[in-house]
């Protein structure tokens, strides 16, 4: 038996931090019931790359879940689902702070139904705040935090981050740890609770060193200067010859001696501490003078935090990933199968399932709400 067998999810939410939390509790095993719009669906269905006629990204996220479709601005669609909520362990919605009440679907109202209910509500500036009710997509929330800051580059420019952290780590993550909190909690007391995740406030999490320096010293980091940043020799990425990379990260003493070893590095540059920059430079030219595969070769042997840079389908293709069944499962649309997506759920704790659809727009209308067909 699945961890979360028994457990009904009834996910309001679209595109992404709402859709991997509950994706992460079907893995378990809970049911989720996803409630879209009559017609089109959610947003993600729209998406490119298509397979089916469906998004792939959404296809991705909503394995294995059910699909209602009602339109929340009508009083019997609305009364449809609230005549589930007597069932329901755990609401998640992603809608700026009052738009679910104005639908009469807030957490006063359903927990007056079923006073266990969990209800998470994932928003980019939380619940409460001056900009609780503004717009934003991750890009704004990493602004805000002063995470993007310190992506910048030699000029000055901040870098796009290549993942959605907030709304991953600051969003999908939060909300499944605080969701099973709710659970345990409910164990002991038998009483739900409203979850507010503030996917800014989350970011600041990821930032933890940034944080002890500046309050600690008073001196907060600095883009391209600090440690994790680019100012040090033992945390940095160098061109190869053949414009590819290699990712250095021997933070320990013991890793940087080993890689000083391995790329020849002379005894002037060895103590780092001295001319950061310097050292940087050096590593810089002895790296550029060999190939990606060079260097593979010679780290090979060498356990020395050191690997080359892989482009995603080299990851995808790696032995390692591969040997660990990471892409083994799979999820169906009419039509198509694609590798499913890889979650947090360890294999021991998740549903056993190898093969699971994504749901068609209102496939399960007839089975669930009662008031419609």
């Amino acid at each position: 038996m699945t961890p979360l067998h028994g457990i009904r999810v009834l996910d309001f939410s679209t595109l992404l931090p709402g859709p991997l939390a509950s994706l992460i509790l079907a893995e378990a095993g809970a049911e989720v019931i996803k409630v879209e719009r009559v017609g089109r669906g959610e947003d993600m269905r729209a998406y490119q790359p298509q397979v089916g006629g469906t998004g792939a990204g959404f296809v991705l996220l909503n394995r294995g879940k059910r699909s209602v479709a009602a339109d929340l601005t009508k009083i019997e669609d609305m009364q449809a689902i609230r005549e589930l909520i007597p069932s329901v362990d755990i609401v998640i919605e992603q809608f700026r702070p009052g738009v679910m009440a104005r639908f009469g679907l807030g957490y006063e109202s359903l927990a007056a139904l079923n006073p266990k209910i969990i209800y998470c509500a994932i928003t980019g500036y939380g619940q409460t705040g001056p900009k609780a009710l503004s717009a934003g997509h991750d890009i704004n929330y990493a602004a805000e935090t002063g995470l993007l800051n310190i992506t910048s580059g030699a000029d000055g420019t901040p870098g796009l981050p290549p993942t959605l952290i907030a709304d991953i780590g600051g969003g999908s993550y939060p909300a499944v740890i605080n969701i099973l909190l709710a659970l345990r909690q409910r164990d002991t007391i038998g009483q739900g609770c409203f979850i507010d995740i503030s996917m800014t406030d989350n970011l600041f999490t990821f930032l933890f060193w940034g944080l002890a320096m500046g309050h600690a010293t008073s001196k907060w980091p600095r883009p391209g200067q600090e440690q994790l940043t680019g100012g040090s020799p033992r945390y940095n990425i160098y061109r190869t010859a053949d414009s590819r990379y290699l990712a250095a990260g021997p933070l320990e003493e013991k890793f940087w001696q080993l890689m000083c070893d391995v790329i020849e590095l002379p005894n002037n540059f060895r103590d780092d501490a001295l001319n950061p920059i310097a050292t940087i430079d050096a590593i810089a030219k002895i790296i550029e003078t060999k190939s990606a595969d060079y260097w593979e070769q010679k780290f090979s042997s060498v356990d020395a935090c050191c690997s080359i840079v892989r482009s995603l389908e080299e990851a995808v293709r790696s032995i390692h990933f591969r040997s660990r069944g990471l892409f083994d499962r799979e999820v169906s649309i009419p039509g198509h199968v694609l590798p499913a997506l890889p979650t947090a759920v360890v294999a021991t704790l998740r549903d056993q399932t190898r093969v699971k659809s994504a749901p068609l727009i209102g496939k399960d209308n007839q089975t669930i709400l009662k008031t419609r067909g």
